[in-house]
């Protein structure tokens, strides 16, 4: 057993069960931190799944984040690299000297199974953070000031995270850390022009916006008949048709068969009307049985209880992803009734609502897509195209969403419109990027959209 020195553990939050120590190998970090330093290809076969603070001790700790700094600079990971650098950063008598890094050196062979070793360090590292969750676990349970529901989704969140989302998301990193992510994401991007999220199916939207990102939500808004649910049901069958995952939508105004018979309608090119009333032609049934055939090898699923609340919601996903779903599309149509429209603080519990489905974003690592009314004001103006002061009782709305759209359709208002048969998707909000307008084809007679054939 290790006698904890100077350079011992700070991890003194973990509570010792019959005196015995959290779960640690120091031989394993000793034999890690020692093939970084023998061979200067090390460091890229665990930076990927091994982060900082996985390392018991906390000289090890700073002795790898040496190894990273230097690593992010493209300098090498020597011996004499990474005691210059403690030096230079006052840290080398705090992890024991030249003699400690010497003595990594002299008790390692070879890198040759830092891989394992890594694996081994992250391993003990979760199992502390799970004693560590189970002892707030105990707390919530005994926390009689909150609701059960509240306590149960704290609870359900901490064990969750633990699970299904990666370490290195969850802890703090150094600069030089996330610039050596940058920089491997900017060189993928020299090498290709294809968007860096997850494309729509909307060519000149996806250019723009780089396609969907995880970690964001995304509101789209629009006046009744604009076709709101119908783009972003497109959307959620597009991406798990082309690219395979899995996406959920939740839906509080249309029932399950009516969004899979929309979504029928449009993959097989049958007007609503003859689905709804059941009379198929022998033509259509070949149709038919074609477009079962693809909806039959897809993945999403449909929720349409009634009311869901943000928690609910965030316990689905997660039971979708427990269960080994790639969830990547969450669907939530549509925000206003989400709320009660005779609580006096609507725009408060908006503000709420938004703010817990971009943390659900985030958690998750997925984008959330959330359909929203607008003000009724805008009948009012002679142009009509969505501003993001028409949200509806928009309170944080504007605040959370990381990309405000609006639809618009000219013939909606002006039937003789030189736009008929054409739809705008006017990005109004950006955060990371541009904003501008995307025009697209609109097919009534599906409820489906289409991009332009490019010139």
């Amino acid at each position: 057993m290790y006698n904890v020195d100077s350079t011992g553990s700070d991890h003194s939050d973990f509570n010792r069960i019959d005196d015995k120590l959290p779960p640690q190998n120091i031989e394993a970090e000793e034999a890690i931190l020692g093939g970084i330093l023998l061979d200067p290809d090390a460091v890229d076969r665990v930076i990927d799944t091994l982060c900082a603070e996985a390392f018991y001790l906390s000289a090890h700790k700073d002795i790898y984040q040496a190894a990273l700094a230097l690593h992010s600079k493209n300098k090498p990971t020597d011996l004499l690299s990474v005691i210059n650098w403690l030096t230079d950063n006052g840290l080398l008598a705090k992890v024991g000297g030249r003699n400690k890094l010497a003595t990594l050196v002299d008790r390692t062979v070879s890198a040759v199974n830092i891989d394992a070793f890594a694996e081994l360090v992250m391993d003990k590292y979760l199992s502390r953070k799970l004693i560590s969750a189970g002892n707030q676990i105990i707390q919530l349970g005994n926390d009689q000031s909150q609701l059960l529901p509240e306590r149960l989704d704290i609870a359900e969140q901490k064990i969750f995270s633990l699970r299904h989302q990666s370490a290195l998301d969850n802890e703090p990193k150094s600069l030089d850390e996330i610039c050596v992510k940058i920089h491997a994401r900017l060189e993928a991007l020299s090498e290709g022009n294809s968007p860096t999220g997850i494309p729509t199916g909307f060519y000149d939207f996806d250019f723009i916006t780089n396609g969907l990102q995880p970690g964001e939500l995304i509101v789209i808004g629009g006046r009744p008949g604009m076709g709101k649910s119908a783009a972003a049901h497109q959307v959620a069958f597009y991406i798990s048709q082309s690219q395979g995952f899995t996406t959920m939508i939740f839906s509080l105004e249309m029932s399950q068969e009516d969004i899979g018979t929309r979504l029928l309608s449009s993959e097989s090119e049958i007007e609503m009307s003859y689905l709804k009333s059941g009379k198929i032609t022998g033509s259509q049934w070949e149709k038919l049985a074609s477009a079962f055939k693809t909806i039959a090898e897809i993945k999403l699923d449909i929720d349409s209880s009634s009311c869901p609340t943000p928690s609910e919601i965030r316990s689905k996903v997660r039971k979708a992803i427990a269960k080994g779903a790639e969830v990547k599309l969450v669907v939530i149509d549509y925000l206003q009734l989400m709320v009660d429209g005779a609580d006096f603080r609507i725009v408060q519990k908006i503000g709420e609502i938004t703010r817990q489905l971009k943390l659900l974003a985030r958690e998750c690592n997925l984008t959330v897509i959330l359909i929203s009314q607008l003000n009724r004001g805008v009948e009012d103006r002679t142009n009509k195209r969505p501003m993001l002061s028409d949200l509806r009782d928009s309170g944080r709305i504007e605040e959370d969403a990381d990309l405000v759209l609006g639809l618009y359709r000219d013939e909606y208002y002006n039937p003789e419109s030189s736009d008929r048969g054409l739809a705008e998707l006017i990005i109004l909000k950006h955060r990371n990027g541009a904003t501008g307008t995307v025009k697209l084809l609109f097919d009534a007679q599906f409820t489906r959209f289409k991009n332009l054939a490019r010139s």
